[in-house]
């Protein structure tokens, strides 16, 4: 192919009267060739379309793809981690504008931002997770993620658990606390039963007692958010969705311990440390200036008691929150009083306190503390009166043992046996 000056110069040689021969021997082009554009007259030449360079994200483009068209709910960062584990050496860019073009984006609408002082509110409130441990794949279970979260900070404190009871509420709220380092001013909840039990008669909110001696220990101050206002307390429920899509979509967990421990992980190492996207601060180091506006921990543990009554199982069980806890085998009553706390189950039987036992997370588990079972005695066997002391004649010959006729007997026809065989 030959280029727009040359063919311009061809054309310009015929309209002088030049012969195709004497033409390409001035211009060194193919006689074939100056016919052909002769022939054609001026057109701009024609040039294939160049083939597109491989670019960074082409290797891993299937991948990509099959995972978002698998759960589209996954995000950059969690696709971009991804990616480097497989070798990926390209920007994050590059992801998302990839993601970007196989996932459009949706709109977001508009919302009115409220920023708090450090140290000023936290946010809690539960989420619903359907899962399926590997230790029993053939049971899908229901658990539930408590979060509690800094408005100032944006930091998370999240914790996977099996009830949404009372004594756990109160115990993540005091392992979140104890994590923190101390407690905020004040915490907004949802209008969740364990926390709110109605209105109050005077109008107003009406506070979960035990939550309001949480409260009074650890110096907060509970405020429930407004009825159908979900927005109010959008700092827990938007990381609600991130903690879905980043972490626990598409995740492998053997056990609730284990799916705490890969949170624990994630928390550490992805959630915490990451730029927020609303406050464009690194989480962690906001945290480190909310950190000394927190009201400092108290020296003496939470010790608000829940009381219940149980009845002892035939085999020395009480039942408390779906699992199984022991009492002494010298335990008289049928019924006993039962003390929860924060991380502690007490059994007492007339005032006395008979068992103690860490609260098991979880449900269907059993705990017996030691020394609530005695060994049961040894019953005396057959095998046990064969091996009693047995009677020895005395004699001027060998020693012989003093045996029944019946092991003679037996003796005899294991003799005759053996010896009809051939």
């Amino acid at each position: 192919m030959i280029k727009l000056a040359e063919m311009i110069m061809i054309l310009d040689l015929h309209r002088q009267g030049l012969t195709v021969s004497a033409i390409a021997r001035q211009t060194g082009v193919d006689r074939k060739t100056v016919r052909k554009y002769v022939e054609r007259g001026l057109e701009a030449p024609a040039y294939s379309p160049r083939k597109g360079r491989q670019t960074v994200i082409d290797p891993f483009a299937a991948y990509l793809r099959e995972r978002v068209a698998a759960f589209p709910g996954l995000t950059g960062s969690r696709l971009f981690r991804e990616l480097k584990e497989r070798g990926y050496a390209g920007g994050y860019t590059a992801v998302t504008d990839f993601l970007r073009e196989v996932r459009p984006g949706a709109t977001p609408g508009f919302e009115v931002r409220f920023e708090t002082p450090p140290g000023d509110q936290a946010q809690v409130d539960f989420a619903h997770f359907r899962v399926v441990f590997t230790d029993e794949p053939s049971t899908p279970r229901i658990v539930w993620l408590f979060s509690m979260v800094l408005g100032f900070s944006r930091l998370i404190w999240a914790r996977f658990v099996v009830h949404q009871d009372l004594a756990t509420v109160l115990r993540c709220h005091v392992s979140a606390f104890e994590a923190m380092g101390g407690a905020p001013r004040e915490i907004l909840y949802d209008r969740m039963k364990t926390a709110v039990t109605g209105e109050a008669d005077t109008g107003g909110i009406a506070y979960n007692r035990a939550l309001v001696d949480l409260a009074r220990h650890y110096g907060f101050h509970p405020k429930a958010c407004r009825p159908y206002r979900a927005q109010t307390k959008g700092k827990v429920e938007r990381p609600f969705r991130y903690i879905r899509e980043d972490f626990f979509l598409a995740g492998t967990f053997r056990n609730l311990e284990d799916l705490n421990a890969q949170m624990e992980r994630w928390l550490a190492t992805v959630a915490n440390p990451r730029r927020h996207a609303t406050t464009n601060r690194i989480v962690n180091e906001a945290f480190a200036e909310e950190k000394p506006y927190l009201r400092p921990l108290p020296l003496a543990p939470f010790r608000s008691v829940l009381r219940l009554e149980r009845r002892i199982s035939r085999e020395g069980m009480i039942s408390v929150g779906g699992n199984a806890y022991s009492v002494p085998d010298a335990t008289r009553r049928r019924a006993v009083e039962v003390h929860t706390l924060a991380n502690e189950v007490r059994i007492f039987e007339d005032g006395a306190l008979i068992a103690t036992h860490p609260v098991l997370e979880g449900r269907n588990q059993r705990r017996i503390a030691p020394g609530h079972r005695k060994m049961p005695k040894l019953k005396q066997t057959s095998l046990a009166r064969d091996n009693a002391p047995q009677t020895i004649i005395h004699g001027t010959g060998d020693r012989v043992v003093q045996r029944s006729l019946a092991f003679y007997d037996a003796v005899g026809r294991a003799l005759a046996t053996d010896g009809a065989r051939p």
